[in-house]
């Protein structure tokens, strides 16, 4: 309940909105963005866009500890062939993705299909057997017919029409009257989402009839291929959008050029390699500012420094927990919840081998899939091995493509592992019964080549999701006077287009609240529809806690 009190303090509260600051169309307002990923990068760029049609002139500043814009997408180079490109995180997206997919168009970029592996055949392994494989090549009718022959007919079917029932619900939220909104939990009420998201996505599929084993074998395979979780670990709405992938498509060279299109189109100064370590927010009579510190990557690291600007707003666009960031209890007036993230193993390398039929407990080669998901074995929980990976220790395992090595100018293939832990050269010597020597994975990058099998490797750890874990209460993006935050819809729905909503309502959220400043100069009847928009939230956010 503490969320749903915060939010009606936000709407409430003259420290919040209805700050002491007065602006003309003549003054700058300066807004910092602390992030550039998906959240940071569409805050900056429909900011500006929504700022430009209201007349209102806004100058932004975008803070980025890396190098690079972007944050979860990574897209990188097998062999360092600036002509070969995978994408490490956030491989796709799809038609739904409205933000995504209109932005692929008005910025010109270059659709493609998502890296699929050359065998076309995909299976879904428990770490002792195959529970059930389909191949693309085969016909609609005898992929259909293997399923309703194993799971029925209906399993599939309420699966479908639950998921599409349930992301209906979800894309309201990008229309009025449920877009912008200053509280998500109201908003999962509305909409009746916090159904899904209150409970177990086992708990979730048994709620609809949906058959245990259907929903074990391969609703199980998509939530752990998508958000590394088993069925017990993750509720319903993420449930959901593990088993909404058609039509997914990714960008020629790399999803991240969406958000880097982004922060240019916003024309925003960039500071790279740049964290923030500090905020402070003080207020001297009808002026409010932050007053941010920053510190540069490189040889003065330690050393941190007075930003000089200071600025009217600003925008965190990273999970707090990692940020770094230091603020006195004058900013932040409302908690930011701290969300438990799974750590998650990528590992890509390249080999002319193909893996050892026997790991699988094959006797052919022909008979393994190129693509393998995994779920639990029987008898195990959703707690079972490391991190609930179970008897399979992995959660997937593709060949995304077949290629050429520019050194050796042989055939190989490039493998793809997501695993909750590092991959060894001891599982690896198992998975392509030969063996891995040990000193592969720290082998320098010239000498990868001769160490046979393996002649390309990458391992990457990210902080991928939230353990989506059941809530029914999240976190709202105002935070303190003037201050918003994007993080807060990853434990709702975590992904790029989902983060990018919430960059967009939170830019709808700021431009409304400086328009509605009692001596904004702004036309009448603009200005009643804004205040009527929230003056409905306020309603709406009393009316849920009465009924709580």
């Amino acid at each position: 309940m503490k969320l749903a009190f915060g939010a009606i303090a936000l709407l409430l509260g003259t420290d919040f909105i209805w700050a002491t600051k007065t602006q003309t169309k003549q003054n700058i307002w300066q807004v910092a963005v602390i992030g550039a990923g998906a959240g940071g990068s569409s805050t900056a760029y429909h900011l500006q866009q929504y700022a430009q049609q209201a007349g209102l002139n806004v100058n932004i500043t975008v803070f980025e500890k890396s190098d690079r814009i972007g944050g979860r997408t990574l897209t990188i180079n097998p062999y360092d062939d600036l002509s070969q490109r995978i994408e490490l995180g956030a491989s796709i997206f799809i038609e739904k993705n409205y933000i995504l997919y209109n932005a692929l168009k008005e910025f010109n970029l270059s659709k493609r299909a998502p890296d699929e592996d050359s065998s076309s055949v995909l299976g879904i392994w428990d770490g002792e057997q195959f529970v059930f494989s389909f191949n693309e090549d085969s016909s609609y009718w005898w992929n259909a017919l293997k399923v309703i022959w194993k799971y029925g007919i209906m399993a599939p079917r309420r699966t479908e029409n639950l998921m599409i029932s349930t992301i209906d619900k979800f894309l309201r939220l990008y229309q009025e009257p449920y877009f912008p909104f200053r509280s998500l939990t109201q908003r999962a009420y509305e909409l009746d989402l916090h159904k899904a998201t209150g409970v177990t996505g086992e708990q979730w599929l048994k709620n609809h009839n949906i058959d245990d084993l259907y929903a074990h074998d391969i609703v199980q395979a998509a939530t752990r291929v998508n958000y590394a979780s088993n069925l017990g670990r993750i509720h319903g709405l993420d449930t959901m959008v593990s088993m909404a992938p058609a039509g997914a498509m990714a960008v020629e060279g790399g999803n991240w050029q969406i958000f880097d299109k982004m922060v240019q189109l916003s024309g925003a100064a960039v500071a790279l390699n740049t964290s923030v370590t500090s905020l402070k927010y003080w207020r001297d009579e009808a002026l409010a500012k932050y007053d941010l510190k920053t510190r540069s990557a490189g040889k003065n690291s330690n050393k941190t420094e007075l930003y000089p600007v200071k600025f009217d707003s600003v925008i965190i666009a990273s999970p707090w927990q990692f940020a770094g960031i230091s603020a006195d209890n004058d900013a932040i007036q409302t908690p930011i919840d701290t969300i438990p993230y799974v750590q998650l193993h990528v590992t890509i390398f390249a080999s002319p081998f193909s893996y050892s039929p026997a790991f699988f407990g094959l006797k052919d080669a022909k008979d393994l899939p190129g693509t393998i998901l995994t779920t639990l074995a029987k008898g195990e929980d959703h707690n079972s091995g490391s991190d609930g990976a179970g008897k399979a220790g992995f959660f997937s395992i593709s060949i995304l493509r077949k290629t050429v090595n520019p050194k050796t100018l042989q055939p190989e293939y490039i493998y793809k592992i997501f695993s909750p832990e590092k991959v060894t050269p001891e599982f690896l010597s198992r998975l392509f019964g030969l063996k891995v020597p040990d000193g592969i994975i720290d082998a320098p990058e010239d000498d990868k080549e001769n160490v046979s099998p393996i002649s390309w490797y990458y391992p990457h750890v990210f902080n991928s999701y939230p353990k989506a874990l059941p809530r029914v209460t999240f976190q709202d993006p105002i935070v303190g006077p003037w201050l918003f935050y994007t993080s807060g819809m990853d434990s709702f729905i975590s992904t790029m287009e989902t983060n990018a909503l919430m960059g967009k309502n939170v830019a709808r959220l700021l431009v409304d609240s400086i328009l509605a400043l009692p001596n904004y100069a702004l036309a009448g009847e603009e200005k009643q529809k804004i205040l009527g928009r929230l003056d409905h939230d306020k309603e709406d956010v009393s009316k849920e806690m009465e009924d709580l």
